[in-house]
This record gives structure tokens, sequence and C-alpha cells, in this order.
């Protein structure tokens, strides 16, 4: 009887249980976030077929398997740490950048935002077209291999340079990941939904579309009237100010939320 009970209680979750069930869940659902619009997406599922292969041999009691898999268990962890190094350190980045976090420990602010607008608003002046995409949760790996790797520091001299007419990194989009402009050039997908209106050209179309499949910020300068937009979540506003953009791109990269 006392055998009996002790077993209904060992099947009656607690508060405790509960927690820690809910943590796991949320930090696989993160992981698979930020490894959206990656190879490592198709890598992690790879693991994961390794580490089903591994408990199935162990089931199984196929033993030379089984020792192969432990004898790999060393190899594997270095691997994840080599393959995953730039998910990795995007992820602590952003980690490090999260609201809570912000109020615990007063940080610099992003220079991004400052760059980006300084940057729009001299090309606006000038009616130099641009296409500036900046990532958030969603990786945009697929797009940034699109285009040619830079990997410089966020900044309104090289921005302005990037979209100078003629060169060679001109036309296309920049993506922006943290404070580096990680590439130039880059194609963008175009909305599939019709747009009816006719001042929306072919970079607004992009900014539309690649907001409608990750949920990056995409900031457009109109080269035939110099107007400013964004887009985020499928959405376009039009005809920003500096000011207008500062303040809904500080709101965007610090709450994460929408227009």
């Amino acid at each position: 009887m006392i055998e009996h009970w002790s077993r209904m209680l060992f099947l009656r979750p607690g508060i405790a249980d509960v927690i820690d069930i809910a943590v796991v869940a949320f930090i696989i659902y993160k992981l698979f976030t930020l490894a959206q619009g990656t190879r490592a997406l198709q890598m992690m599922m790879g693991f994961v077929v390794l580490v089903i292969a591994a408990y199935a041999t162990k089931l199984l009691r196929l033993e030379a398997l089984n020792e192969i898999f432990q004898a790999g268990q060393l190899v594997w962890v270095i691997a994840i740490l080599v393959i995953f190094q730039p998910e990795l350190r995007s992820g602590l980045a952003r980690l490090g950048r999260t609201p809570v976090l912000k109020l615990l420990v007063k940080g610099e602010e992003s220079p991004v935002v400052s760059e980006v607008v300084k940057a729009a608003n001299q090309l606006s002046k000038d009616k130099r077209g641009a296409l500036i995409a900046i990532q958030r949760e969603a990786g945009l790996m697929e797009y940034v291999e699109s285009g040619k790797p830079l990997h410089a520091e966020v900044s309104a001299e090289l921005l302005s340079t990037i979209f100078a007419p003629y060169t060679p990194l001109h036309d296309g989009a920049v993506i922006i990941d943290g404070n580096d402009i990680v590439a130039a050039a880059c194609i963008l997908p175009l909305t599939q939904f019709p747009v009816y209106d006719s001042s929306i050209g072919t970079r607004h179309r992009a900014a539309i579309g690649l907001s409608e499949e990750t949920d990056a910020i995409v900031v457009v300068v109109s080269e035939e009237s110099g107007n400013i937009s964004l887009a985020v979540e499928g959405r376009l506003v039009k005809n920003l100010s500096p000011e207008q953009l500062t303040e809904r791109l500080e709101h965007l990269t610090a709450a994460r939320s929408l227009i």
C-alpha cells in the first residue's frame, strides 16, 4: 500500500517540475528561433538525429554502435562549439541586450540606431536609394549568403559609401546584426501580396517581403523622392522624418515590438 502511494506521488508533478519543464521548453524554443533562417537549423536537426540514434543503440543493445557513440561524445561537444560558434556568439550578444538585463546593468547605448538614421538622412538628401535590414531574433543567414560578406562596424559613412551610385555593392540590401554590417548587396524576397500604391518600387517591395518572412526591421530610402520608410511585420510606414525614424528604431530594437 505504501509502495503504491509512493508511486502515485511520483506521478504527480509539483510546481518545481512544471517550472523545470517550462524552462527547458523555452530554451529549446529560443534555440530553434535563433537558428531559424540559417544553416545551423539543419545541422541542429542532424545532431538531434544522432542523439536519437545513440539512445536507440543503447535500448536495442547494439554494443558496437553504442561504443562508437559513447566514444564520440566529447567530439560532439567540441563539434557543437565549433560549428555553432557564430550562432552562440550572436545568441549571447542578444541575451546581453534583453530589457531585463538592461534594468539590472546600465550599459552603453547601441550606436546602430544613430548611425543608421544619420546615413538614411544623408542618403535622403542626396536622393540615393538604400535598403538596410536590421536583424532581430530570426536569423538572416539565407539572405546574407546571397550578398558579399563585410563584417564591419556600423557607421553612417560606410553605409553612405556602400549606397553610392555605380559602386559594386550599391545594388541590393545591407544586413546589420548587432553592431556589425555583416553583408551588402544582398537579395531580399519581394512581397507576394498585391501592392496598389504606385509609389512603392522594388526596394519597398523587398523591404515588405523580408519583414513578412522574418522579424527584421528594414529601412528604405527612395531614389526617386528621397523619402524614408520603415518596414516591419509586413507593414510599411512611409515619409518618416529622422526624428520619427529614430524613435521607432529605438522602440523596435529595445522592445522587439511592432510599429
